[in-house]
Parts: structure tokens; sequence; C-alpha cells
């Protein structure tokens, strides 16, 4: 590895390299960021192997691991090369052969007399230590090689005594001659580049060993720009202050990354900091304390120049926005730099920048709002209330709830905005499964204080404290009551006020809302619907915050009681209004999870991967509370669609997140997919672990959360073969048609009746015709093809599965295919549904059902003649190639067709 960490001088490295900790087998240090870099191996490899190439330039910016993939790549050619280390001196020293000055030192006297004998005399020498074997020279530049080693290391490669592998941060840091090989195709260029966020899981991967979360994959590549060296030493400063934790076998974060000045980061931080500029020490300072700052009030203290030569550097950049945002261009940078400043000077640059007065807040984004609050709580400055309750705002709803509550810690009793802090710390304790906190929180709100309370402000609190009551199992019930008693209060009826935008009219609006809210959360769909409707139609509601967030309701509504493309195409009308809606806290996360609840009801579980991806841009304090109900999404539409295996990764790094830092006890539901999953692949053990971990964490929680976890958990019972969970699964089903959530009852009619009763497909028939979409249809077609034995409807069932990729349906439909048209004599839909169902064999390891009839057992010889025939090879030629007779060969395909069922050798492909 070069001597110089980065561009950022010659600090002590000693953190940085030292080995992972807790890595299991992570002996060699320079290999644990290789698979990032395979592609780059191969193509050194390749070069180096080649016999018209004379090596490989690798080229990147200091620190992206050149020198150790570069001895990766030697390693690997074996004991049959010999390998040579060069360095060239360090930068601004010319001395003659510098590089070469240990093998120098071993020349004879009178090798020494002319640089043509010192050239003789070095390459015969590497010949000699060579003995015979092919050798490869890595020469790691950390300095302009001067024209005699240059000279010499040229001869090296034009002779074929040895190969080279130059290190250099570009082609130019080389000699001349390097340029006119690389033109020239002798030598060829791998340029290296900081890690993407793929390639960052690959060595989070290797170097910890064990499964790694989303959360903490985004936020470690967002802190130091995916560059190698940096991550490595991020890992072991983390690991060492106990933040970086192994949770059931998968590394999550415990808390926000905070950089604390300890060794790694901090040496490499500061190896470039004694070597800046005073004004651009402070420049840094500035950043690193405000995070981002207008370009004009930058530019305003300390100049246009200084600014622009920090730019040119890469140390800045400059976001293309109307106030030109300055920032720093490496997060781990200002959070390193941060650590070391004392309060006073926090304090002292706080003032310099806003010369007394606190930003206009009507100006502030979100982010801005969240930034300059936490930078006043650094300095330990006093924050405004109105200014607190802001940031709060702003917190919650980019899904940071401690610092919201952090924000509202200081706003006084008699402060005017008290009551609203009490609204956000509420919702703040909500995020974080918190309930009792959350009621603490708006009980500690006076009567008096309510009774001082306009129209709007009284029925925020009022939804703020249902909300929070139907998380509380024995005030849930009471809910319909203060609603009640709110609108008495208010004087107002219930449904969409007419008189909105008056005080009194958005007041009963808010009530109204929260009415929806509660039945939704109970899971009372069928009786709201008509009121949905009217409070989601312009025409009817003027109120647009109302209208759109009553829309996402009863998208969710339709979704359940069976009217699935009603609820589809509300969502894509929705979806086009967002933006209208304004400033609604949360209202697109919102959207996004209704729309995934919606699509995959309705057996789109693709679509509903698109909307649960990895956020983009975000700041890495929103990644450790969203991701783990993205994860925990991710898994469970994969194990709806029968994917077990591939739901493990997002299921396990959601259940270690979630038991770090519960959310709304969604841990259920994680524990019940995570018990799915491995039922669907076939490992009891784990299935049977997560099942009893899920009786340990039973609570109170919404009737969507309920339904998915008592779903997967009621399912990866009956892959287990729990006859219990077929009739739980079946007490749902009747649960949800007696409440008129029939999309919700055929879900669970279609996991129960694997080896349903015919009473049992008429039902699941029945409730088919109450749906709408294909998921509905292939229920129906599983329950008439069931019930009839009909092969031809089943396969019909398999063909609309494979649309939507439903491998463990699919699978489900075209075993029963096999069984029923084997018994019926159908030949062509047996051949058919076999070669279905052997295909999916590769991804449902464990198949719901087992043909009754088994696959037809061919022995080795009767499998490798059919296969032959099949591709249409005449008997005697199939005798000559396997050295059997003519004879022999047709008495095997004899019984391979009556084995099989066929007739000829053009109904043997796809059946062997």
């Amino acid at each position: 590895m070069s001597i110089e960490p980065l561009s950022w001088g010659r600090g002590s490295t000693a953190g940085v390299l030292a080995g992972p900790v807790g890595v299991a087998g992570g002996t060699d240090l320079q290999r644990w960021s290789v698979p990032a870099r395979s592609a780059d191996l191969e193509a050194i490899r390749t070069a180096l192997t080649d016999p018209e190439s004379l090596g490989v330039v690798i080229t990147g910016a200091r620190g992206v691991g050149k020198s150790s993939l570069a001895r990766t790549a030697v390693a690997e050619l074996g004991p049959d090369v010999w390998p040579l280390q060069l360095r060239s001196p360090l930068s601004g020293s010319q001395t003659s052969y510098g590089c070469l000055a240990f093998l120098l030192a071993r020349l004879p006297q009178s090798a020494l007399a002319s640089p043509t004998a010192i050239l003789q005399g070095i390459t015969s020498l590497i010949r000699s230590d060579a003995a015979g074997r092919e050798c490869v020279i890595t020469l790691d530049t950390t300095g302009q090689i001067d024209d005699m080693s240059a000279g010499v290391i040229l001869n090296i490669m034009l002779t074929h005594t040895a190969r080279v592998i130059a290190i250099a941060p570009s082609t130019s840091d080389l000699p001349a001659d390097f340029h006119w090989l690389l033109t020239d195709r002798r030598l060829t260029e791998v340029r290296l580049d900081n890690l993407n966020e793929l390639q960052t899981r690959q060595v989070l991967l290797t170097l910890l060993g064990h499964r790694v979360s989303a959360s903490l994959v985004s936020t470690y590549h967002a802190i130091v720009g995916g560059n190698p060296l940096l991550l490595k030493a991020l890992v072991t400063e983390q690991q060492q202050s106990g933040n970086l934790v192994l949770s059931d076998s998968v590394w999550t974060l415990r808390d926000r990354v905070v950089l604390d000045g300890a060794t790694g980061l901090d040496d490499i931080v500061r190896s470039r900091w004694t070597r800046e500029e005073p004004e651009t020490r402070e420049i840094i300072e500035m950043l690193a304390c405000a995070r981002r700052v207008p370009l004009a009030r930058l530019t305003e203290i300390y100049g246009t120049a200084t600014v622009a030569d920090m730019e040119d550097a890469g140390l800045l950049t400059v976001a293309d926005t109307g106030d030109r945002w300055v920032s720093l261009r490496e997060q781990y940078l200002g959070d390193v730099v941060r650590s070391w400043l004392s309060i006073s000077r926090r304090r002292e640059l706080r003032t310099q920048l806003l010369r007394g007065h606190e930003p206009e807040l009507s100006a502030l984004t979100l982010e801005e709002r969240i930034e300059f609050a936490a930078w006043t709580k650094e300095c330990q400055a006093e924050l405004s209330p109105a200014m607190a309750v802001a940031a709060a705002e702003a917190a919650v709803q980019l899904f940071d709830p401690r610092f919201a509550i952090s924000c509202v810690e200081g706003i006084k009793r008699t402060d005017d905005v008290w009551v609203e802090a009490q609204l956000y710390k509420a919702t703040a304790y909500l995020l974080l499964d918190l309930p009792l906190q959350a009621m603490a929180a708006l009980e500690d709100i006076s009567q008096a204080q309510l009774n001082g309370l306009g129209e709007q402000a009284f029925a925020r609190v009022v939804a703020a404290k249902t909300r929070v009551m139907v998380w509380l199992p024995e005030l849930c019930d009471n809910v319909p009551d203060e609603l009640a008693a709110a609108r008495e209060r208010l004087g107002v009826a219930g449904g969409v006020a007419a008189n909105w935008p008056e005080p009194v009219g958005v007041a009963a609006n808010v009530i109204t809302l929260a009415e929806f809210e509660y039945k939704s959360f109970i899971g009372d769909y069928a009786s709201m619907i008509t009121e949905l409707e009217e409070a989601s139609d312009p025409a009817v509601n003027k109120d647009p915050g109302l209208r759109i967030q009553a829309a996402l309701i009863l998208m969710h509504a339709l979704s359940a009681v069976g009217r699935e493309m009603d609820a589809l195409q509300l969502m894509r009308r929705v979806g086009g209004q967002i933006s209208d809606a304004g400033p609604l806290t949360g209202l697109r996360e919102r959207f996004a999870m209704t729309a995934f609840n919606v699509l995959l009801q309705a057996g789109q579980w693709k679509r509903c991967l698109e909307l649960v991806g990895p956020p983009q841009g975000q700041e890495e304090r929103r990644l450790a509370y969203r991701t783990s109900a993205t994860e925990l999404a991710t898994g469970i539409a994969y194990v709806f669609s029968g994917r077990g295996a591939v739901a493990l990764d997002s299921l396990l790094s959601a259940v270690a997140q979630l038991e770090l830092r519960p959310v709304l006890n969604m841990l259920q539901a994680a524990y019940a997919a995570t018990a799915f999953a491995y039922a669907q692949i076939g490992n009891a053990g784990q299935a049977h672990k997560y099942l009893d971990k899920l009786r340990g964490v039973r609570g109170h929680c919404n009737f969507g959360t309920l339904f998915v976890t008592e779903f997967c958990a009621d399912m990866a019972g009956r892959w287990l073969g729990d006859t219990d969970a077929v009739k739980r699964l079946l007490k749902a089903a009747h649960r949800d048609i007696d409440a008129g959530r029939f999309t919700l009852a055929g879900i669970s009619l279609l996991g129960a009746t694997v080896n349903g009763t015919d009473e049992d497909f008429r039902l699941m028939e029945e409730v088919a015709g109450h749906r709408q979409g294909t998921l509905a249809e292939i229920s129906r077609l599983i329950a008439v093809g069931t019930r009839t034995k009909d092969a031809k409807v089943l396969l019909e069932g398999a063909h609309l599965c494979a649309e939507l990729e439903l491998d463990a349906v699919e699978a489900r439909c075209v075993a029963l295919a096999v069984d029923f048209a084997r018994h019926s004599g159908d030949s062509a839909s047996a051949r058919v549904a076999q070669a279905r169902l052997d295909s999916l064999t590769a991804t449902v390891p464990s198949l719901p059902i087992v043909p009754s009839s088994g696959s037809p057992l061919l022995t080795a010889r009767e499998r490798q003649i059919s296969r032959l025939a099949g591709r249409g090879v005449s008997n005697r030629d199939i005798a000559l190639e396997m050295g059997v007779s003519v004879r022999t060969v047709e008495g095997h395909l004899y019984q391979v067709f009556t084995k099989l069922g066929v007739t000829s050798r053009g109904d043997l492909p796809g059946l062997v």
C-alpha cells in the first residue's frame, strides 16, 4: 500500500491498517476489499499473462486500494512467479536510480562504471534472482521517477526480463515512455474509482464476515464516499466504540454514527490538516459546524479566491440550487473536525456566520431546520421555541424521532408553542414504539391550556390523542367516544365539513380524518368506504389535505374488501396528486407504504419492490428508522411471492434493526415473515426459532401488521405440517368474510387449502367472485381445477401465476395438474405440467404440494437414451454411441414411454 494514505499527506495509518476486529479467517489484511474489485483483478491478471503485454498501469485516487489489488494480483499468479517491489522516492526527489538503490548496492564495483553497465548489471541481477521464473515488478510511485530509473525499467520490460505493475494516481505521474507503451497497448491501464454502494456492501461482507443491514451500508457509504481505506478505518473505529454490533448474525448500527476522534479516521484527517492554510482550516471548521452555508455568505466572509481554490482542490461541493449551498465534499472530514472543536470555538464560528440573528424560518427546508438545530445544540446555545418546534416537525417527517424529542425538551409550559411541541413529542415517541410515553406527553397538556385553544388546535390535540390511544389496548375502544366528545365541543356533525376553510370547518375535518384512521387501524374498512369516497371527491370536499389523506385510506380499504383493481386505479390517480397536497408531514412515505399494501394484495410483488428501494440522496440520520421498515417490506414482498431464500437477507437485516430500534411494533411481523421464509426453504429449525421469538413479542398493533403477522406465522406452521395452522387460516378467512374483507379472506384461503376439502374450495371460489384482478382469478381457477380435478384449468391458473411470478402458487398448480392429468390419461397436459414443475424446483426448493403419483422413476440409462431420442437421434446412432444393441435401445424406450405415459419421441423433450 502506498505510504501516503489518500491525498492527505504522510500521517500515521496505524489505526487504519490494524487487523479487522472480529473477522473470522481475516488473516490477509490486504485482500479484504478484493471481492469488490473482481473485474479489475481479472483485467490485471489478463494483462500479466498475455504474451504480448509488458504489464499493467493501475491508476486512481489514493486510498482506493491500488497497492493491495496489485499485491493480490501478483499473489494469485502463484509460486512460479518471482515478485519484486520497487518504490519511487518521495515527491520532489530526483536521485538517480532512486527506486533501484537497493539493487544498485548489490552490484560489484565494476558494474557501476557507466549507465550501460548499471543497466546490464541490474537486468542480470533480476534474472539471476528469478532463477528461471517469470518476474513481475510492482512499481509504487509516490513521486516522480528519475530518468535513469525509468530507462532501466523500460529496458527490463522491452527485453522481457520482467513484466511491470505501475501504480500511480494518474498516467501523468509516470515517465513519458510509459505513455507511448499505453498508446501502443503494450501496457494496459486499469482505473480504480471509489466503491459504489453495492461494492461497499461486498467489502463490508468480507470485512465483517456476516450479513450487513442496508442502513449500515448506506450510512457508511455516505460518510466515506466509497473510499476503501476510509471504510476500513470507520469499521474499526465503530467496532471499538460499540456502535457497530452483531445482532442475530447481522451487523447493524446501534445508533447514529458519531466520530469522536479515535484513531484511524482521525489520523488521516490530521495528516492533511497540518498542510492546509489557516484560512482553509477555518472554512473547514465553519462547514463542519454549520454543515451547509450559502455561497454568497461564505465568500462574503472569506473571499471568492479561497473558496474557489478549495472547490478546485476537491474539498468543497457547491449545490446547483438557488442559494448555491456549500458543503464539505467528504462527510467524514466534517464529523472528525467537529469533534476537535471546543464549545467556545463553535460559538465563535456561529456568531461570525449568523451575525447574531437566526435564519428566517420560512426560508429553511426540512433538512436545513434540522442542521441549524443540531448546530445550535452542539454549541450549547439557546434555540428559540419556534425554531425548536420547526426542527422537531422536520425530524419527525424525516424519521429521526430521537432528535425530534431532544429539540423540544427545553420548551417551557409557558411558551406559546408548548402544546404544539407536545404533539411532535408524542408523534416521535410513537415512532419509537413507546405509546405510554406518547400518551404522557399529551396528558401533560393541562385542561386550562386545552380550554384556551382555538378550534383547529383543539382538534389537532384530539386527533393526536386518538392516534396514541389506538396503540394502547385498554384505550383503543374508547376512541369513538373521544371523537364524539370533540364533535360535541366543536358543535359539528360527522363527515366532510361544508364550511371549510373556516376554523370550525378545518377542525371538523381533522376529527373526520381521525375517525377514518381509527377505523382503518382496527380493520373496519367496509363501513367507511362510502364516506371515504365522498371525502376524496374534489366535487364534495374542497379541503386538499383531507381529500388526499382520505384517498390513501380509501386505497387500503378498497384493496381489502375485494376491489383491488379500483384500488390500483385510485393509486395511480393519487400518485399524480401528491405534489399538489401541500406540506403534509410524511405524506409521500404514507403513500408509498399504502401503495405497497395495495400492490401486494393484488399479487404484484415486483412493483412493490420498486416502492421500497433504497432511498437516494438521503441524509444518514434518516436511514436508521426508515430502512428497517423498507427492508421488512422488501422481505415480505419476496416471501409472499414464494422466494424465501431471497427474502432472508432483507428480513434478517430488518429483524436486527428492529430489535435494537423498535418501530410501531413491526418486530412481530418481521419474526413471522422470517419464520415463513425459512419454512419455504425447508429449514424447520430456524422457522421454529423465529416462531418462538414471535410468541414473546406479540402485542397490540394495527390491523395491517396483524394480518401480515398472523398470515405469515400460520403459513410457516402449515409448511411445517402444523394442522392447527390450517384451522387458524380458515378461521381468519371466515372472520374477514364476515367483515367484508374479501381480499384478505381470499389470501388466507389460498394458503389454507393446499390440502383442502371440496367445501373449502367452494368457499374459495365464492370469495373470488367478490374480488377483482389476476390474483382473484388465480384463486378461482385453483378452486375450480382442484375440486373438479381438471388439469387444464390448473395449467391456466399456472399461466397467470407465471405472469405475476408467484412461483410457489404456480408450483402448486402444476403439481396438482401432473396428478390429475396422469389419472385422466391426458399425457399432453401431464408432459407440460411436469416440465413446468421441474423448472420451478430451482426457485421453490420446498414444494407446497408434491405430486402423489411422483415423478417417473427412470434409470440412468433410460434417462440417457430418452434424452438422445428426444433430440431426434435414431435408435441405431444411440446404440453406437452407448455401445449397446439396437434391440436394447428399443427395449429401454418402451419402458420410458410406459413410465412417462407418452407415445412418441416428440413427447420426450421437457420430461427428462
